[in-house]
């Protein structure tokens, strides 16, 4: 699953509230086996077309393109690796136009405990922004060292979780028939001090052969046919701004088809004043190497 910030120079006040889905429906034996099944991830590169699905609140943001380049490879005893770019350019009218352009790459150990980063984000022809730095899980807390944008020690809470391990999770919550899902997550953003409260609403299972959006071309990859996947929207909120149940606002809001190996489509980023679209322009599956049984 991808993370995606909110695009800088835009505008966010209007709400975006998540619509709890119905619950899974599937036998109890086969939710019983799913669940303690672990979650094996395919290792692939996807590309993906964005473009602009709608406006609200009479904001002025006449049209969007750009595109997001992800790779991810690994697996559970060497780690997870992910590569990001996200390029965006906005027409918010009156001949501005604002131009993103956001690279990350980061490593996570496969039982959640460890996390590398590397965050850059360019605005226009401004300064990029660095944020570089690394978390453990130390006991009951997490470590953070940070040494970009500035060399700084934070303790983060136990229960936070990292980007995939955030995935891991909603797959089980999937498989479990459960709906809706609560986690803090930290991935690095901003300034690298960010923990963010998501709400996760997962929706029923979805047949193989059904398209919601037709143009991409996940259901044509042999790699994907027989693959289950799940309407998700996952919505994020400032830290201490709630679970998302109630008049909160969050900070953005992202809507997919999460497939059952952790590849996503049809992508939609709520950015609440507008929404961009992302659809799958290309897709190939990585080298998967076979892992050795992880050491004790």
């Amino acid at each position: 699953m991808l993370r995606f910030p909110r695009i800088t120079g835009a505008r966010l006040p209007a709400a975006c509230v998540a619509t709890v889905a119905m619950l899974l429906t599937a036998p109890v034996h086969r939710v019983a086996a799913d669940t303690a099944a672990p979650v094996v991830f395919l290792p692939h590169q996807v590309q993906y077309a964005l473009s602009l699905k709608s406006t609200r609140n009479n904001v002025s943001v006449n049209n969007a393109s750009g595109r997001i380049l992800y790779n991810f490879t690994g697996n559970a005893c060497d780690g997870y690796s992910s590569e990001f770019r996200q390029l965006s350019e906005l027409d918010a009218g009156e001949n501005k136009t604002i131009v993103s352009d956001l690279r990350s790459a980061n490593w996570e150990s496969g039982d959640g405990k460890s996390f590398r980063f590397t965050i850059q984000t360019q605005t226009n022809n401004e300064e990029p922004s660095v944020v570089d730095g690394n978390a453990e899980r130390a006991g009951e807390r997490i470590k953070v060292q940070l040494k970009k944008p500035v060399a700084k020690t934070l303790m983060l809470d136990g229960d936070v979780v990292f980007p995939t391990e955030q995935v891991k999770r909603i797959i089980a919550a999937a498989r479990a028939g459960k709906s809706v899902l609560e986690l803090k997550v930290y991935d690095g953003s901003d300034t690298g001090e960010k923990v963010y409260n998501t709400f996760t609403v997962i929706g029923q299972p979805m047949d193989a052969a059904r398209a919601t959006h037709a143009s991409d071309i996940a259901l044509g990859e042999a790699a994907l046919k027989t693959v289950r996947r799940w309407p998700v929207t996952v919505s994020y909120y400032d830290k201490g701004a709630g679970s998302g149940q109630g008049e909160e606002t969050p900070v953005y809001a992202m809507s997919f088809e999460l497939y059952e190996n952790g590849v996503s489509r049809a992508l939609a980023i709520d950015y609440n004043d507008f929404v961009i679209s992302g659809m799958m322009a290309s897709f190939e599956v990585r080298d998967v190497k076979r892992a050795k049984p992880c050491k004790p």
